[in-house]
């Protein structure tokens, strides 16, 4: 059996404070759940390989197509988005404010083996899509030396 200390303020004597306390000792999937979660204010990412391709799944619902920019520069891909605010209606009082868009970047070494010249692009119920394609491998024939 292990001891644990229990650093408790003279003030909290609830119960509510020692069982938090007691979990805050135990192993971080109890403090920080049960998934691999993105940290706070990241956009999060999937990345799926197929045979073909590699897909990228950017989750950034409430955009619009435009608001994305997807640049390629030295095997660099950076995915981007900025909302525009809209301009508030004279005619109309805001009374509560509970979610805002907030403008991501995030930025990915391509690996040689991806065709930037052949990436697509799409976005559909919150999820920016992209398709990379691999690069074709060469394969070398047999070839038979002659000889002399």
């Amino acid at each position: 059996m292990t001891l644990v200390k229990l650093n408790r303020k003279p003030y909290e004597n609830s119960f509510t404070s020692l069982v938090d306390n007691l979990f805050s000792g135990l192993p971080g999937f109890f403090n920080d759940g049960f998934n691999n979660s993105v940290p706070t204010g990241i956009t999060p990412v999937n990345v799926k390989e197929t045979d073909k391709l590699f897909v990228m799944e950017v989750i950034a619902p409430g955009f619009d197509k435009s608001d994305f920019k997807v640049d390629i520069d030295s095997n660099l891909l950076t995915i981007s988005a900025d909302k525009k605010s809209e301009t508030a209606d004279d005619n109309q009082k805001t009374i509560r404010t509970e979610y805002t868009y907030k403008a991501f970047k995030r930025s990915f070494t391509l690996d040689e083996k991806i065709d930037a010249t052949k990436i697509e692009a799409s976005y559909i119920n919150g999820v920016l899509t992209l398709n990379l394609p691999k690069k074709e491998e060469v394969k070398q024939t047999a070839t038979q030396i002659v000889i002399k």
